[in-house]
């Protein structure tokens, strides 16, 4: 993989995550998901922490292994994948955390 690909792996990855625990949401909330209890909270929540969370230790992941190169292709496939890591952190964290499923 080059570094150009490298360096792109996390918004990419953000896009991809976030595309699904929005899909997930508009899914679970047709679906009633917030009116299912699932261990101490319900079933929309356990599936977007949990998707949510699977993501985050996949940007880690990146975060870890994916570096590598030498001088400014380091650095950009570093800034990259913190840059994805912090994007799915703070954007996703709301839509994971409160329910804004309408009942009507």
């Amino acid at each position: 993989m080059g570094w150009l690909l490298r360096s792109l792996a996390g918004p990419v990855l953000w896009a991809v995550l976030f595309s699904a625990v929005y899909a997930l949401h508009g899914i679970g909330c047709a679906g009633g998901w917030q009116n299912r209890p699932f261990f101490w909270t319900d079933l929309q929540h356990a599936v977007l922490a949990g998707l949510w969370l699977t993501g985050i230790i996949a940007h880690l992941i990146l975060v870890r292994y994916l570096p590598s190169g030498d001088g400014i292709k380091q650095f950009l496939i570093i800034a990259g994948t913190v840059i994805g890591l912090v994007s799915s952190a703070i954007t996703l964290f709301p839509v994971v955390i409160i329910s804004s499923c309408l009942s009507l």
